[in-house]
């Protein structure tokens, strides 16, 4: 069966034409949380560092949560960063600033429940996230050194509870059988997810924390992260072989793999200009031992502090 994936041109971040879009996009798509429905926002708020750009912008962000409050639902915006808590992350990006009149603050995802690997072992995913009625995954298109693109699969492994995701970087991340299948066993795990994609301004050149901003003016949703990840690096001129996670659905047969059985009911890939997108160049991410460390402490001693 085909696979909805609703895109958008937006060509700069504007509450003016994000709100719209955002509802236009999840309206299209049939997302609909009963009032009092337990929505966990999930942005991507990877790291302090280059916050701007390598974070889900601040005003996509708040347009997501103001429409889901309109609607009813019981928003929780939360993510876990590899290093000190989301609220660090989401100060140095703005989004602390931007929920403020709405009345909601950033949290780390916590509570971590073993969940069985499909290559063996196990990973600490947020109980946070598989207790909630629903999740709103909003993930930023960016290039990726280790993954090739990081999208609407990819963010979602944030839902690994802290220096556990940062661990499997630096354990798992030379190997893309053993990291792929991973990120996909999480992606599978999740309750009910709805992606909204933050391509307004895709991260290029350097990734997933140091490189720029490419000007491609998109807002994207789908309730099937393949599809939405397999509609962008289509666009991208990618193939399958190129993109571990994308090869990784395909493996598995998953719903969304195969741009033929994408639909597209607004708008299509044909309006949007590519030209000068560059992939990341590729390497391991680094994370030193130590650096592990500092990070944890930090952690701690910020939890000890409010507590």
């Amino acid at each position: 069966m085909p696979e909805t994936v609703a895109i958008l041109k937006v060509p700069e971040y504007r509450p003016d034409l994000l709100g719209p879009a955002v509802a236009r996009l999840l309206d299209t798509i049939g997302f609909a949380p009963a009032p009092g429905d337990r929505v966990l926002v999930k942005p991507n708020l990877v790291n302090g560092s280059n916050a701007a750009h390598c974070t889900t912008h601040p005003l996509v962000v708040r347009a997501a949560c103001a429409w889901l409050l309109d609607h009813g639902a019981k928003v929780t915006v939360a993510d876990s960063p590899a290093f000190g808590p989301a609220s660090y992350v989401a100060g140095a990006s703005g989004l602390g600033e931007a929920l403020s009149d709405l009345g909601l603050k950033v949290r780390s995802l916590g509570r971590p429940a073993p969940l069985p690997l499909t290559l063996g072992g196990t990973i600490g995913l947020s109980r946070d996230a598989l207790e909630a009625d629903r999740i709103l995954n909003l993930p930023k298109l960016k290039v990726h050194c280790q993954m090739t693109v990081s999208g609407a699969v990819k963010n979602l492994f944030g839902c690994v509870v802290g220096f556990r995701k940062a661990y499997a970087h630096h354990r798992m991340g030379h190997s893309h059988a053993v990291f792929r299948s991973m990120i996909m066993d999480v992606y599978r795990a999740l309750p009910q997810t709805t992606h909204l994609m933050d391509a307004v301004r895709p991260m290029h050149r350097d990734g997933p924390i140091k490189g720029e901003p490419f000007p491609l003016g998109m807002l994207a949703a789908s309730d099937n992260g393949v599809a939405l990840d397999t509609m962008a690096c289509t666009l991208l001129g990618l193939k399958p072989e190129q993109v571990p996670l994308w090869e990784e659905a395909e493996t598995r047969g998953m719903d969304g793999a195969h741009p033929a059985r994408l639909t597209y009911p607004l708008e299509s890939l044909e309006g949007f200009d590519t030209t000068g997108f560059m992939l990341s160049e590729v390497r391991e991410l680094s994370f030193a031992p130590m650096r592990l460390i500092r990070g944890r402490v930090r952690s701690l001693l910020k939890h000890l502090a409010k507590n």
